[in-house]
């Protein structure tokens, strides 16, 4: 039966008049996939649910951090109970210092960390923290790499920028992104033709890079920054925002054996409220006011309700560890194969890349590892896809350059259902 959307649609009509585009996040919008986007109203597990009683399987997870489903339980207790004794003090609470714990115990490369409300407050922290350090300007960035809408950062940024076609933004003087060198992902040369030329401050990098589709590091890449980053007295910024618990308890870092100067990490902290950090060793954290000449400050940083959903989060995750990595390793792999093996066996050309619970089908068939090759797909044919899924009740992320998710809470079921879908989608082309 088809789906109805009377009711988003009578909603994304009033935003429209109240938003720009309508949305609170560029990314919400569905220009690159068409269509309308469906209103919320709840979620729970690894579903969703929209205005119209429509219910869709959740492969996006409020864009990573839901990693053990909605409405998880324990995360939700936590929030009740911390809003019972006031949503924002203003002041320090025990909490900050419970969540930083459990952390640094994941992330042995972070000795000190600062709460920030945002991945955005976090890389752009990190960035002003690594060029007092060194005393330089220039940094390294990726094409294709989102450290969230800083200016100097927008530059060959992925995500919604790659998504809408954006050369950067508008609005960003050039002064500002003068220092910010955008360099091809997997490309040594490139990198050690930059440390060449000028002095380099830091290299900020998603790992596992999420914001132009799922790329996985090329083998000896990680280590090839950390060997020229410490070559040339430059820091090495990890940003595992998106990365973070989600590939592994500790992260990219982690998986890849990778010890960073400094490491990013997002939303996932605060269970998915509004919650960053930016940590790495004492030497340098210790640059930061009140004890540095760099000023870095939030009256929400720390928040309790963030900080107490973070805790039960983080916590579980430590607690049922093995559990969760293998249930998440073993779904994402049917998934993400079983969809691909509906494509090759249609002959539609389909490169899967997946780390973890991470993962994109990029409708190309050349190797995806770096944004020029992600560029190079089908996005048209993308848009196809994502519509007919959506039909059948399922939501990928809008746009062929985001990376998907998948959690604790999706079944056996829900796989099955959404590679039969994809097996009518490809018949039906």
């Amino acid at each position: 039966m088809p789906r109805t959307l009377t009711r988003s649609h009578a909603l994304q009509q009033r935003a429209e008049k109240l938003f720009p585009g309508g949305v609170n996040s560029p990314v919400r919008a569905f220009p690159a996939v068409g269509g309308e986007p469906p209103f919320l109203v709840r979620a729970e597990g690894a579903y969703l649910w929209d205005e119209d009683g429509n219910r869709y399987v959740d492969y996006f997870g409020s864009w990573g951090p839901m990693i053990l489903g909605h409405a998880f339980p324990p995360v939700v207790e936590a929030i009740q109970q911390a809003a019972s004794r006031s949503a924002s003090f203003g002041a320090s609470t025990a909490t900050e210092g419970d969540l930083a714990e459990l952390v640094v115990a994941a992330y042995p490369s972070i000795e000190k960390l600062r709460f920030v409300s945002s991945g955005t407050e976090a890389t752009m922290s990190a960035i002003r923290l690594a060029r007092a350090f060194t005393g330089r300007k220039y940094i390294i960035k990726f094409e294709g790499c989102y450290h969230g809408h800083a200016d100097g950062l927008l530059v060959k940024a992925g995500s919604g920028v790659a998504t809408f076609g954006i050369p950067g933004s508008a609005g960003v003087p050039e002064e500002a992104a003068h220092f910010t060198l955008a360099l091809p992902f997997n490309d040594v040369g490139a990198l050690e033709a930059a440390f060449a030329a000028h002095p380099i401050a830091c290299i900020i990098v998603e790992p596992v890079v999420g914001n132009a589709g799922c790329i996985p590091p090329a083998e000896g890449y990680l280590q090839a920054l950390r060997e020229l980053t410490q070559k040339h007295g430059a820091l090495l910024i990890l940003d595992e925002v998106m990365t973070g618990f989600r590939v592994s308890l500790g992260g990219a870092q982690e998986l890849y054996g990778i010890h960073p100067d400094m490491t990013t990490l997002g939303k996932i902290l605060g269970g998915g409220l509004p919650c960053g950090a930016f940590g790495g060793r004492a030497e340098i954290m210790d640059q930061l006011a009140p004890l540095g000449p760099v000023y870095q400050a939030g009256t929400l940083s720390g928040n309790p309700l963030a900080m107490a959903a973070g805790i039960a989060m983080i916590g579980y995750l430590q607690q049922h560890r093995a559990e969760v990595y293998a249930k998440l390793e073993k779904l994402s792999a049917r998934l993400v194969d079983g969809v691909a093996g509906t494509a090759g066996a249609a002959g539609v050309p389909m490169t899967a890349n997946r780390v973890g619970a991470m993962f994109t089908w990029f409708f190309t068939g050349e190797p995806v590892t770096d944004f020029a090759g992600a560029a190079r797909s089908d996005t048209k044919r993308f848009g196809s896809f994502h519509r007919a899924l959506l039909e059948a009740g399922i939501w990928l992320p809008p746009s062929q350059f985001e990376a998907a998710f998948l959690s604790t809470a999706h079944t056996e079921s829900d796989i099955q259902q959404t590679i039969e879908a994809a097996r009518r989608f490809f018949a039906s082309e």
